[in-house]
């Protein structure tokens, strides 16, 4: 699935919330908990996304040119937000990444739900993933 087939969806899953607050908030923490267990071991102060008020780490690597992103959060709604963002970027190529336009916050009304602290550590994630992307880019037009 491309980058905006993936928002689409999660934009089409937040519509059937219907703008409910308390289901919303409830929904993103349901998918943080099925985000997969990050081992113990990345989880170092190198791997910490630095902006965000709750703890998160990220880390990513590449497969078959695709990126792979693992994370996790010392809160339940962070963890959630993580988990949209890795459900968009896992599989895609670091050009993908670097070139995604992110339009499912204001489609889902995210900025109600989630306050200004919040706000810049979603854009600290997406900043982290971004950079990942790019190094792994760089890294692949060294090799060829």
């Amino acid at each position: 699935m491309t980058i905006s087939q993936t928002q689409d969806e999660i934009i089409n899953e937040f519509s059937l919330l219907d703008g409910d607050m308390e289901m919303t908030v409830f929904y993103i923490m349901e998918l943080g908990q099925k985000l997969p267990d990050m081992p113990e071991s990345e989880k170092t102060d190198d791997n910490i996304v630095k902006g965000c008020q709750s703890k998160v780490w990220l880390t990513a690597k590449l497969e078959n040119d695709k990126l792979h992103f693992t994370a996790d959060s010392n809160t339940a709604i962070t963890k959630g937000l993580v988990s949209l963002l890795i459900r968009i970027f896992n599989g895609q190529t670091p050009e993908a990444v670097l070139n995604a336009d992110l339009y499912f916050m204001s489609r889902i009304g995210m900025e109600r739900f989630i306050g200004t602290q919040r706000s810049n550590g979603f854009a600290a994630m997406i900043k982290q993933m971004k950079l990942y992307a790019l190094a792994f880019k760089t890294k692949m037009e060294v090799k060829s």
